[in-house]
């Protein structure tokens, strides 16, 4: 089966080509020095002697050599050809089967670390990380599905509530009041996703300019104090007094603050958040550091997926896209964000090259 296939590719036939512009030169070079070594013995020895014995002799040589060379070639055509096909039929074969069965299916690697090899091992990588999206989708799709029945659950009943009893002025202001916010909850969250897929496709960098991080930070600090205070928490601004960097102010702001918020709602009660801006090597890194219970170690690389909380009951408040929106801005900014105990609680930093901003 695998020969029949590899007599019909297009491979073997593009080899035969090749084969047969080999092999005509070949033939030219052969017929050169056949009608060369006839005109030189010739010349030499004229017509005496076994002249023609010597010609046929000649000749023989030089068919049989075309004729080996021909074999040798075709052989190496056919074996060069089959390999070839054998590895596409490979890659061929897994592909059908990931079409019928899913994802799980991967290209088998020959340990011959040649160029198929690693177009086996490229092809697996993808899939691997086609799987990975894909898995992200769905948790993705079955948050945004938790997160919307909720409040959409509680908007139904209320109005069949309001449908059955007989109208009332003042508790129908509250039922439509109620509504609305959990209208515009779920409306806030359809906007938190169109605000982070734009700025991931980096469409808002023509509003960068040169700012003072320091001040930025300064701003959100004094928001937010009066929600710290709230929960007895100490929060404070700390480093040097400017920080030059190049940004959008409002996406900057916007991701500090969330950041000051996770801190203050998710530290420990009474505890302490410290935001430290620092010039760093031309560049500049801003610090948001809490002594609560932090993040385990083995979830710090998946809180910045969109709708990922730690708490997997997700009743409590937030749609898990707050991280999402800084991981976003940072990318946009080229900024690195990394998250580090602080023992106890978490330190996020953000830290800004000087290329971050051009």
């Amino acid at each position: 089966m695998l020969l029949a296939k590899t007599l019909l590719s297009s491979t073997f036939r593009l080899a035969l080509i090749a084969i047969a512009a080999f092999g005509l030169i070949v033939a030219a070079i052969m017929a050169y020095v056949y009608f060369g070594t006839i005109a030189y013995v010739q010349s030499r020895v004229g017509d005496a002697g076994d002249r023609e014995a010597f010609t046929g002799m000649i000749g023989l040589a030089v068919i049989a050599v075309a004729v080996l060379l021909l074999v040798l070639a075709g052989l190496a055509a056919v074996l060069v050809t089959r390999r070839t096909v054998g590895r596409i039929e490979e890659i061929n074969a897994t592909s059908q089967a990931i079409m019928l069965s899913g994802l799980d299916r991967r290209i088998p690697l020959r340990g011959s670390h040649d160029e198929w090899d690693r177009v086996a091992e490229n092809l697996n990588q993808m899939l691997d990380r086609i799987e990975t999206l894909m898995g992200e989708v769905k948790q993705v799709s079955d948050n945004v599905a938790h997160d919307l029945r909720t409040p959409l659950t509680r908007m139904r009943g209320r109005l069949e509530k309001a449908y059955h009893a007989p109208r009332n002025s003042e508790v129908d202001a509250v039922l439509i009041g109620d509504t609305i916010a959990d209208l515009d909850s779920v409306l806030g969250m359809f906007a938190s996703i169109t605000r982070i897929s734009e700025i991931e496709t980096r469409a808002r960098r023509s509003a960068f300019r040169a700012l003072d991080l320091a001040e930025i930070a300064g701003e959100v600090v004094e928001l937010y104090d009066a929600a710290a205070e709230q929960v007895t928490t100490h929060l404070s601004l700390g480093g040097d007094r400017k920080v030059s960097v190049t940004g959008d102010r409002d996406l900057l702001f916007d991701a500090i603050a969330n950041l000051v918020d996770n801190a203050i709602k998710h530290g420990r009660a009474g505890g302490l958040v410290t935001v430290t801006c620092r010039s760093a090597g031309g560049g500049a890194v801003i610090t948001i550091a809490d002594d609560g219970p932090g993040i385990p170690a083995d979830q710090r690389d998946h809180v910045f997926k969109r709708f990922y909380r730690l708490e997997q009951s997700r009743y409590t408040p937030g749609n898990g896209l707050g991280l999402s929106l800084v991981a976003a801005v940072a990318g946009l900014h080229g900024a690195e964000i990394a998250l580090h105990d602080n023992a106890p609680g978490l330190t996020v930093r953000l830290s800004f090259p000087t290329t971050s901003a051009q």
